[in-house]
């Protein structure tokens, strides 16, 4: 078997500084609405124990709680993360304006 043939590929992205202050808030919107339905995918498994039928509700629903906890929980550290990516946009805005200013 002969290596593969893999092309060699040099995109030429040209963005200016707007675009590419888009580009990074419409990223964070993304991870925002993904974050969101991981959140409703959660509260919909809770709904479902709790309608469920079954002698051992209570082992069921403390098993459910503790899985949604994690998951809340890297949740929030997303969205930490993503405050700290907005953030550093603001200031990239804030530095771009200041030199603007100057001039």
């Amino acid at each position: 078997m002969g290596m593969p043939n893999i092309p060699d590929i040099k995109p030429k992205i040209d963005l200016n500084f707007d675009e590419t202050i888009l580009l990074l808030l419409s990223s964070i919107a993304l991870e925002e609405i993904s974050l969101a339905h991981i959140m409703n995918a959660e509260a919909e498994k809770i709904q479902e124990v709790v309608k469920a039928p079954g002698c051992n509700k209570l082992d069921d629903l403390l098993c459910v709680d503790k899985s949604v906890e994690r998951i809340l929980r890297d949740v929030i550290k997303k969205e930490m993360l993503l405050e700290f990516k907005f953030e550093n946009i603001l200031e990239l805005l804030d530095t771009k304006k200041k030199k603007k200013d100057d001039c």
